[in-house]
């Protein structure tokens, strides 16, 4: 058996008591859409710090839980807040919460986050419906012997990001009125924002949005026969596209001004999978 597999079997183990039901949709929450889970009934929720061998969140704006809750009759794990491979962890320690959801059952997930957008068309408060990523700048969480349990160990990424659930964002940002874009997203390692000549040559690689999550645990959910979307929320104009400096507090403050936007959006998505 895998070492990471026991690993994660050990983390499951140790709060496999604690899990109300066997959920069918996950959702990650990114910077500053936390917020989404406020006025849902909480049926029980896990923190990160309460769970073996878990990486622990140290980013303002994520505190590290999984919610069990129930939206529009279908059973829900929010995952608010991630741990990042720029807080210092390996890879594959940052995507054992995703992992773990092999564990819960879950078969569709909803990946979120905050970007900074490198297309000048984009505008902040956009919705960009991630259609490929490119990953070279964050090592690859596969890395390593191969989880046998969980996926093959050259998995095919051609078809990562659901067609099927992008044509059901997209119909839904149409009748909602909600501007939904559809892009390439670019994962880098951070904590630095990127510098204006990093951004160039990242526009010409072909990616319009950027940012410090999101791709290792698409690949990762991808690898376990997951399927999966995912929606980047636009927080800022990506460095030299502006001049203007780039923040946290810019980031958090954009994503509050989208909530209601995004909570109509990602709960009919929910409704309609």
């Amino acid at each position: 058996m895998n070492s990471e597999y026991s690993v994660l079997s050990e983390s499951y183990e140790s709060i496999k008591k604690e899990i109300p039901f066997k959920p069918e949709i996950a959702i990650v929450l990114g910077s500053g859409l936390s917020g989404f889970c406020e006025d849902k009934k909480v049926i029980n929720s896990i923190k990160y710090i309460d769970i073996k061998n878990f990486p622990k969140p140290t980013v303002d704006g994520h505190s590290g839980e999984y919610i069990f809750t129930e939206i529009n009759g279908k059973k829900v794990v929010c995952l608010s807040g991630r741990a990042h491979y720029y807080e210092g962890y390996d890879v594959v320690e940052a995507v054992r919460p995703t992992r773990l959801l092999k564990f819960f059952g879950v078969n569709k997930l909803i990946l979120t986050n905050a970007a900074g957008a490198i297309n000048a068309d984009y505008k902040v408060g956009d919705f960009v419906l991630i259609k490929d990523h490119i990953s070279f700048f964050v090592p690859n969480p596969l890395r390593g012997k191969n989880i046998d349990e969980f996926g093959t160990r050259f998995p095919d990424m051609s078809h990562t990001y659901s067609d099927n659930l992008r044509e059901i964002i997209k119909n839904i940002g149409k009748e909602k009125n909600i501007t939904i874009r559809e892009g390439i997203y670019s994962q880098v390692s951070g904590p630095t924002y990127e510098t204006p000549t990093e951004i160039k040559m990242l526009r010409t690689l072909g990616a319009d949005v950027t940012g410090m999550s999101t791709v290792i645990e698409a690949i990762v959910a991808h690898h376990m026969g997951i399927e999966l979307c995912a929606i980047s929320l636009v927080t800022n104009m990506a460095a030299g596209i502006l001049d203007k400096p780039l923040s946290h507090e810019e980031v958090k403050e954009a994503a509050d001004m989208a909530t209601v936007k995004f909570k109509i959006l990602v709960e009919e998505v929910i409704k309609r999978i």
